[in-house]
């Protein structure tokens, strides 16, 4: 496993024509990453076939951009993990704060989605974040860390488990967290899950997501607890993706 990922969430844009030229940049620029991290690309639903034709037998990985949390049945408009996997799937992220805001998320609805995952063999990316608001009053800590309790309850390993910190603030605001203050909330959750796991804790994978550019990446992955990102808007243009990724792949030399 290698010791980062970056993870690009198209959120709902790309069709398949733009997916696949998209899907085919990203590989055709890719760097030599075998052993040394992970790269996930996390199309819209609609074309995940079609990104995977194109990632199939390359370092790049599948990732749905949710999940439902059970296996089939009267669930209109809902995917299962079973079918997430059967489109390529190694990764879904679960617990967006889009999805957690939008469409009333749970932290109970992200514990289901990662048991269903693990389940069924798909790895969760589970996002966890404060809000501006919640950030002002000085409760970050105590909100992230009920997230990672719940969304983890009752999970006893982390082996497959990745955590995305995602302050909410730094969502497409263009404001990002400075690399101290990230670092602080990373080292946080690895704390809190080392009350809960154990040693274990020491080799999950803790990304970080807001407004993530190739210019502000590599002073956050230098930082101990920051071991790649969830990346929004710049993983929609190929050399602004390939240049986060660059970014990580220094730290790794």
């Amino acid at each position: 496993m290698g010791m980062w990922m970056v993870a690009g969430n198209w959120k709902m844009n790309n069709l398949t024509g733009e997916a696949v030229a998209l899907a085919k940049d990203v590989v055709s620029g890719l760097p030599p990453i075998a052993g040394r991290g992970e790269v996930v690309l996390a199309p819209p639903f609609t074309v995940l076939k079609s990104v995977f034709d194109v990632i199939a037998g390359t370092p790049v990985a599948l990732a749905s951009q949710n999940v439902f949390f059970e296996d089939k049945g009267a669930f209109t408009g809902e995917i299962s993990s079973a079918m997430l996997r059967d489109a390529g799937c190694t990764y879904a992220i679960i617990g967006h704060s889009e999805r957690r805001k939008y469409f009333h998320e749970t932290d109970e609805n992200v514990n289901l989605k990662v048991k269903k995952c693990l389940a069924t063999g798909l790895k969760p990316i589970v996002c966890v974040g404060e809000t501006d608001e919640e950030r002002e009053a000085g409760i970050t800590e105590f909100v992230v860390g009920i997230q990672v309790k719940k969304a983890l309850a009752g999970i006893p390993a982390l082996d497959k488990i990745v955590i995305a910190y995602e302050p909410v603030w730094a969502i497409g605001t263009g404001k990002n967290a400075a690399p101290i203050e990230a670092e602080e909330v990373h080292h946080f959750i690895r704390n809190v899950l080392g009350e809960t796991h154990g040693d274990a804790s020491r080799n999950v994978k803790i990304l970080y997501g807001g407004s993530v550019t190739a210019d502000n990446f590599g002073e956050l992955i230098a930082m101990e607890n920051i071991n790649g990102a969830l990346v929004g808007g710049a993983s929609l243009k190929s050399e602004n993706f390939l240049g986060i990724i660059s970014r990580a792949m220094e730290k790794n030399k």
